[in-house]
């Protein structure tokens, strides 16, 4: 699947499958698209994202938000 990256506010980064990113939450943007990358759950890990992680997000809330690489999708408000 297509995840769109794209970086928010300070070191704060949104991972979907929103080409847009119309579904990242406002309050850690403005969100600003940086690249594409085709993600499986069978790939090997990426440096600087947990592809798991980041795939198992975008299925339960539509969306993977990380700080400083660390993932805080469940930190965040609704």
């Amino acid at each position: 699947m297509y995840v769109y990256v794209f970086k928010g506010a300070d070191r704060i980064m949104g991972f979907t499958a929103d080409v847009d990113g119309n579904n990242l939450p406002s309050a850690q943007g403005p969100w600003e698209l940086t690249n594409r990358l085709n993600m499986s759950k069978s790939d090997d890990p990426r440096p600087l994202v947990d592809t798991q992680a980041c795939l198992e997000d975008i299925e339960m809330h539509g969306f993977h938000i990380t700080n400083d690489h660390r993932r805080i999708t469940d930190t965040l408000e609704p």
